[in-house]
């Protein structure tokens, strides 16, 4: 067997293999930024060789990329393209595995997207058959657990063959460019830090809404909910960068370090106070994009408590963030499919205009579904001002398309992909960073269920419960839609 560099993709025919993975993997290789040797090999438990993997990856191309699989760039891809069939049950499978991979001396990535209760046998077949040497890598794809007892019974098994410095835990939200630009705009500007304070930021807002339903995800959305499927994951990630102080330096150590401290901050949700600052809602039948659309129990087939909605106010128990609510919120169903995280400044402490109406600025950050920075500031309208000057808010537009027009705009798993087979883990979640955000996840859920909170019924189409509105009108705060 040719003894070259190998990326293993367990899952290798599921969805997120064929929307997000092999797309992402074709771009780098389009852009020769895979190493020449690289060979991918696929497994899963559908029974293929590797010619019908390539079909499978070749639609796949066709589909997600845009690009027909008898071109010469992608005949190239689909080249180093091989498949091994497995049962993670079976530890001859990974013999067999191990043998068409050649081993892991010359360099392993392993890209793992399997159920929670696969961890463990997966894990140690891997180790047993001589693909967990000192020179692999392991990327893990979520749901890592459902709590934090199960999370780190899921890392416990993971570090029986790898240690912490080899896990590259994926949040695919830390792979989008407008995530990393937050970081660029925050440390990479004199205007912004001096005023990234509780003296001049009045609240945060991080909205994460989805005008999708289950969509195939039955069995894994019912066990997961809102909070856990969005606010465990990428939106306390989002919160973090926000937050955190700036690093002594642009590394995995550094900028993780602080992202930890933010967590850590994060002042609980819990029996004395989440039915005051929580409202979870289940959207019922109505209309998205002008077309009906059934509620949450009818696509279920049955009824439920699962929450699709969550909106939640946050505070951070820092010197810097004292006193700043940071209101969450995320849901199936809404109006419109969105990401966006809202800086709103606080008003100036005396207006020189009269009754002119002063706007405080905002800074409203977009990552979905386009990219783009916009800080919304007051300005004179033209005139001559027989009755005064007359201000009007506008806004100050960094679009990453027209900023960036001559460079791709790529899929974030890109970023990520070529970051493991790199072995950088700056974009990647430690440990500890888990299980600070499980903890804090998992003292919001016996706070609701020590109050017998309910889902609130909220019509598809609208922004959620109207219990979500008075969360933060009560604070005298609208929520951007």
């Amino acid at each position: 067997m040719d003894r070259t560099p190998a990326l293993v993709l367990f899952g290798a025919t599921g969805d997120l293999s064929r929307r997000m993975l092999l797309p992402s993997l074709f771009g780098l290789d389009a852009d020769d930024l895979l190493p020449p040797a690289l060979r991918i090999v696929g497994t899963a438990r559908r029974s293929l060789d590797a010619s019908g993997f390539r079909a499978l990856a070749g639609e796949a191309l066709s589909r997600f990329a845009g690009s027909e699989p008898r071109t010469e760039t992608a005949q190239r891809f689909l080249d180093r393209l091989d498949y091994v069939p497995l049962d993670a049950g079976d530890p001859d499978h990974f013999q067999h595995l191990a043998d068409r991979v050649g081993g892991s001396d010359t360099g392993l990535s392993v890209f793992l997207s399997t159920a929670p209760s696969l961890f463990g046998p997966t894990i140690a077949g891997l180790a047993a058959s001589g693909l967990a040497g000192n020179r692999t890598r392991l990327a893990l794809e979520k749901p890592l657990g459902g709590d934090l007892a199960s999370s780190r019974a899921i890392n416990d098994a993971v570090q029986t063959a790898f240690p912490e410095e080899r896990i590259f835990r994926i949040d695919h939200y830390l792979g989008k460019e407008t995530v990393q630009n937050l970081l660029a705009l925050r440390f990479g500007n004199m205007l912004f830090e001096p005023l990234w304070t509780a003296a001049a930021i009045d609240h945060v807002q991080i909205t994460v809404s989805e005008t999708v339903g289950l969509e195939g995800r039955v069995s894994y959305y019912e066990d997961s909910g809102a909070l856990r499927d969005m606010v465990q994951n990428h939106m306390l990630q989002l919160l973090a960068l926000v937050a955190m102080e700036p690093p002594a330096r642009y590394d995995a150590v550094a900028v993780r370090d602080e992202k930890v401290k933010v967590l850590h901050s994060l002042r609980p949700i819990d029996r004395s106070n989440a039915t005051m600052h929580s409202v979870i809602g289940q959207y019922t039948s109505g209309a998205v994009g002008g077309l009906p659309v059934q509620g949450y129990a009818e696509e279920l087939g049955r009824a439920s408590d699962t929450e699709t909605f969550v909106a939640l106010k946050a505070h951070i128990d820092n010197w810097r963030w004292k006193g700043v609510p940071f209101y969450l919120r995320t849901g199936k169903r809404l109006p419109t499919r969105h990401s966006e995280i809202i800086i709103q400044f606080r008003a100036v402490p005396h207006s020189i205009f009269g009754a002119a109406g002063l706007n405080p600025n905002k800074l409203v950050i977009r990552l979905q579904p386009e990219e783009n920075i916009r800080l919304l500031m007051m300005a004179k309208q033209p005139g001559l001002d027989r009755e005064g000057v007359r201000l009007r808010e506008v806004p100050l537009d960094i679009g990453m398309a027209n900023a960036f027009a001559d460079t791709r705009r790529r899929i974030a798993y890109e970023r990520l992909l070529l970051d493991l087979i790199e072995g950088d883990p700056t974009l990647f979640v430690r440990r500890d960073e888990v299980e600070a955000q499980w903890a804090w996840i998992d003292t919001i859920r016996d706070g609701w269920r020590a109050a017998g909170m309910r889902a609130k019924p909220y019509g598809a189409g609208t922004w959620g419960p109207a219990a979500a509105i008075a969360l933060t009108e009560r604070d005298g705060v609208s929520w951007h839609d």
